[in-house]
């Protein structure tokens, strides 16, 4: 399913909510004025149809996005987190890669001024390791220097592999030369 995210249009639509600070800055607002959500424990997933309604998403990617992200919360959170939130806070080490990218996710929202992020969706290669899990990888940017507070988050977000759907009419094809036989 994560296919559907790695398409260069999506990642514009959502980019354009973070970054860059001037576009943060307006979705922290739009955020904080709307009553469907508390930007202070905000988690991964439930700004994103807040900032840009799911039917203005491209190729229909907003109708499966509670499933996809019930999946990546799900895998996200079974798998142990050793990394500390950043730099400028290395005491604080989410227990899961889930509770890390939530922090994560509200320190760029809450902090003074609001840390742009860029986000990338990828997949995982079939044969790679742990091909069937979600992944994040979040990378920080100290503009201010090592120690002081990020002041740009690249978030990737790792799918797992899923080979490209056949198309209808060969699946049909297919099925009609199987029953002939």
């Amino acid at each position: 399913m994560g296919g559907i995210y790695d398409d260069q249009d999506y990642k514009d639509l959502m980019n354009g909510n973070y970054y860059p600070l001037k576009n943060m800055k307006k979705s922290v607002a739009r955020l904080k004025a709307s009553k469907q959500i508390d930007i202070e424990t905000m988690e991964y997933g439930q700004y994103q149809p807040i900032l840009s309604p799911l039917e203005t998403w491209p190729n229909g990617s907003g109708k499966v996005w509670f499933k996809a992200l019930g999946h990546a919360r799900l895998q996200l959170t079974a798998q142990p987190n050793t990394t500390p939130l950043s730099n400028d806070e290395r005491v604080v080490v989410p227990p899961t890669k889930c509770a890390l990218l939530d922090a994560s996710i509200r320190k760029c929202f809450n902090s003074e001024p609001p840390i742009p992020m860029k986000a990338d969706i990828t997949q995982h290669r079939q044969d790679a390791p742990n091909s069937d899990q979600h992944e994040i990888r979040l990378v920080w940017e100290y503009g201010n220097g090592e120690d002081q507070a990020p002041t740009l988050l690249n978030l990737t977000m790792v799918c797992p592999y899923a080979a490209k759907p056949r198309k209808a009419e060969a699946s049909a094809g297919t099925r009609l030369d199987l029953s002939e036989k």
